[in-house]
């Protein structure tokens, strides 16, 4: 007995359903590369806070740290 025939419809809709989740894969994989290219190392923070005008007092403030 052989099992019915999808409908174009059912057929489109897994096809959708698959491209979906590989695009949701391509986007995680895309955000992972440019970790890779452009890492946040605390030089680059410290480096980016003291080009933003912040004091050390106030970078520490912000932090919550007591010094």
């Amino acid at each position: 007995m052989p099992g019915r025939r999808r409908s174009v419809e059912e057929r489109v809709a897994i096809l959708e359903e698959k491209i979906s989740k590989k695009t949701a894969e391509i986007e995680v994989l895309e955000a992972q590369k440019q970790k890779l290219l452009h890492p946040i190392t605390m030089k680059s923070v410290m480096v980016q806070a003291k080009q933003a005008g912040l004091t050390p007092e106030e970078i520490a403030e912000r932090l919550g740290l007591e010094i």
